[in-house]
């Protein structure tokens, strides 16, 4: 091993290997460190959770995982560091260009990127307010994970160099916007792997060409003027995604009997001990309030989303009522049904709220509103303040240009809002054995206000 001031190099791999993906058509793993990594008990545990969630719900096709994205965000890591220095290889300290030192680190945070997620990601993390980021890093920098025992071997400071890539702290900034920027290795890995495995095709763009542009500048990386078209691209795929897949409204739907069903946990967590046999172990720490990152690590690192669905599973017959009926609900896919609200039209919901609940459901579990604007996805605005907002376009002369000032077509876009807001439901609303007389005359109403569109999607199977 071979350490020098600006940073490390790995010990290869005495024959690379060669991992087959439908998304890049080969993996290619060149170093030992990255195969250890693979390896350890806390990087399999992302075979055992869904990139998507719920969307696989919507889109049968996208089963595919947290596993497989980040080996994919790995290999577009390695290949942008095999561009830059073949292109633009640094010739002396602070000169701006790209110094392969750092492609380790570099990889490694690619590949580690998504390893704190949790079951069921987004969803969990917001009912049990937990933080993805601050557990891959706890998992990248404590002793007591095989991640961390493999870090190690590079030297003692070696994981926390890793962690300050995911917290964006790092002081290399073409290594951070690498993992974390407008247009980075893991946005336009779930692009191509989304499209590829829910079967729509907008997320599809042209990445040969996007990396054949890219090149490190001294404050991170930017593109060439002459990748405007193909940055253009990726820009309208990744809005068509939003809309078409991400804040589709039955995924959304199984979100929210998702969140209900673990908020009713939640509420039940004491009258889990009466009734052992349906007890959810592994998740009392959540349940209870006490889950700690810093103590209770090993015990996050147990859940995926098959611990979940078991649990779920056994709850179908679990005595509460409302815990068994969205147990049933989430198991076996009956969605709620939704309709679009505006500003104008929002002051009905607690009146569709109180027949909803004359019907005999209670409305804290069996409706929400969910507005599709808040998703864990994020559109380009290059105003919107965050680290990294902006995509960059250099000129011959070395000048810069933010992306939406060169292009009328992201212009076009930019900062708009994208979505629905809606209002769900149960289903059964709609049947006449539930007081739908009165709901319909509420129903009718409410559908006035929605211009060129049915309150109720006829697509939402």
């Amino acid at each position: 091993m071979e350490e020098r001031a600006m940073g490390y190099y790995s010990k290869p791999l005495k024959q690379e290997k060669v991992i087959r993906d439908p998304v890049h058509s080969h993996i290619y793993i060149q170093d030992q460190i990255i195969m250890d990594l693979i390896n350890t008990t806390e990087f399999q545990r992302l075979r055992r959770i869904h990139q998507l969630g719920t969307t696989s719900q919507t889109f049968p096709g996208a089963e595919h995982t947290r596993f497989t994205h980040s080996l994919g965000v790995y290999e577009i890591v390695r290949r942008i560091c095999d561009h830059f220095q073949r292109n633009y290889p640094s010739k002396e300290l602070g000169d701006g260009l790209w110094d392969d030192s750092e492609r380790i680190v570099a990889e490694c945070a690619g590949l580690l990127h998504d390893i704190g997620h949790g079951p069921y990601s987004h969803t969990f993390e917001h009912i049990f307010r937990t933080n993805h980021e601050q557990i891959t890093q706890a998992i990248i920098t404590s002793p007591d994970t095989e991640v961390n025992q493999v870090l190690s071997k590079m030297g003692p400071d070696f994981p926390n160099r890793v962690a300050s890539v995911i917290n964006k702290t790092y002081d290399n900034q073409q290594v951070v916007q690498m993992i974390s920027s407008q247009c980075d290795a893991d946005r336009m890995d779930y692009l191509l792997r989304d499209s590829y495995f829910t079967g729509a095709q907008y997320g599809n763009f042209d990445l040969d060409r996007i990396l054949q542009v890219m090149r490190p500048y001294a404050d991170g990386i930017c593109f060439k003027m002459s990748g405007l078209h193909a940055i253009e691209y990726y820009i309208v795929s990744r809005f068509q995604m939003y809309l078409q897949v991400y804040f589709h409204p039955i995924s959304r739907s199984m979100e929210v009997i998702l969140a209900h069903l673990l908020l009713r946990s939640k509420e039940l967590a004491d009258d889990f001990k009466l009734n052992q046999n349906f007890n959810p172990t592994l998740l009392m720490p959540f349940l209870n309030g006490t889950f700690n990152p810093e103590t209770d690590l090993q015990a996050y690192l147990k859940l995926d989303d098959g611990v979940l669905n078991t649990y779920f599973s056994a709850w179908k017959d679990y005595p509460d009522s409302i815990l068994s009926d969205l147990s049933h609900r989430f198991i076996d896919r009956k969605p709620f049904k939704s309709a679009k609200f505006n500003n104008q039209t929002e002051d009905l919901i607690p009146k569709l709220q109180s027949l909803i609940e004359a019907a005999g459901f209670n409305p804290e579990y069996y409706t929400a509103t969910d507005n599709s604007y808040n998703q864990p996805y994020d559109v380009y605005n290059p105003a919107s303040g965050h680290q990294n907002a902006q995509i960059e376009l250099m000129e011959k002369d070395g000048s810069l240009i933010e992306l939406s000032k060169a292009s009328l077509l992201v212009r076009t876009i930019t900062g708009k809002d994208v979505g629905d807001s809606r209002f769900f439901f149960p289903k059964e609303m709609l049947q006449p054995e539930n007081n739908v007389e009165l709901f319909q005359q509420i129903y009718d109403n409410f559908q006035r206000y929605i211009k060129n569109d049915s309150l109720i999607n006829p697509e939402e199977n």
